[in-house]
């Protein structure tokens, strides 16, 4: 079945007779009624009952049509809606993300998106690390991803913003400047999060400090924040995960510095509607100005 046919079956609805539809569609006579012909046969009933006056519906074909309406309808929403997500009129964008990004990175990229584009809406999917986000990509789920860098090789991938550690000291119990990983040492253990983030940060511990005692027992930054804050333990966290640190935690850069690469991802080779390209650029953007 084509809309070919359906067109040409509701012309000849609308006017009553074949050779007025033929003329409307810009057709000739004969093709109209191969049209026709061709979806009866298609179907297994008669459309129409043809005579020396014209053509008129039988009860088949009026029921058949009104499903015929409907489809063309449709056609016509899906070609209008294309043509709106083209010209950046509508659309969503979805972006899976860790915690800080979305807290430190993203609401002001979609907020001037949103300025921008206020017909557009900007989804942000919160997921617990960069393993659930890649997935996230490649079912389908989110369109783009803020991630740990490298990523897997399916992804396009564009470097946002490298996010220091430090070391956060409980209050009154500073170090001195510059502090070396003895002076840190000597309040083992250094509390780090249980996160796959924190594997890197352990290769390069066990690289410049192999001495330094370390536990992993908390997931949250937040929480691990939070006990720097009371006083219970020192920690080593990214500067995006610890904010906002507050005023009577000691903070120090580390004795050799390290960084984790922040990133945006999607999936290689697939068609995204332009909204998502244009979110993308302003991300780079306005992370580049910070």
């Amino acid at each position: 079945m084509k809309l070919f046919q359906l067109r040409a079956a509701l012309a000849v609805a609308d006017w009553g007779n074949f050779s007025e539809a033929a003329l409307q569609l810009e057709l000739s006579q004969p093709a109209v009624s191969h049209a026709i012909t061709t979806l009866e046969d298609e179907l297994g009933v008669p459309l129409f009952i043809r005579g020396r006056r014209g053509a008129t519906l039988t009860p088949a074909g009026t029921e058949i049509l009104a499903h015929a309406h409907q489809v063309l309808n449709h056609l016509e929403q899906m070609q209008a809606e294309a043509h709106r997500q083209r010209g950046l009129q509508g659309g969503t964008v979805r972006i899976a993300t860790f915690r800080s990004a979305a807290t430190h990175i993203l609401p002001k990229a979609i907020a001037q998106f949103r300025r921008s584009f206020p017909n557009i809406h900007v989804t942000m999917l919160e997921r617990p690390d960069n393993f659930v986000i890649e997935q996230c990509l490649r079912e389908g789920q989110a369109d783009l991803g803020v991630t740990f860098l490298p990523t897997s090789n399916d992804f396009d991938v564009w470097e946002l913003l490298q996010d220091e550690y430090l070391v956060l000291m409980p209050p009154h119990q500073s170090l001195p400047q510059p502090i070396t990983w003895k002076d840190i040492g000597a309040f083992s253990p250094i509390q780090l999060t249980d996160a796959p983030c924190s594997r890197s940060l352990q290769h390069h511990l066990q690289k410049f400090a192999p001495s330094l005692e370390t536990i992993e027992t908390l997931q949250e930054d937040s929480t691990l924040v939070s006990m720097v804050s009371q006083g219970l333990v020192p920690a080593i966290l990214p500067r995006l995960a610890a904010e906002p640190i507050p005023p009577e935690i000691t903070v120090h850069p580390l004795p050799d510095p390290y960084a984790r690469k922040i990133g945006i991802a999607m999936r290689s080779n697939s068609l995204y509607i332009p909204a998502v390209y244009a979110f993308l650029d302003l991300l780079k953007q306005t992370v580049s100005k910070k």
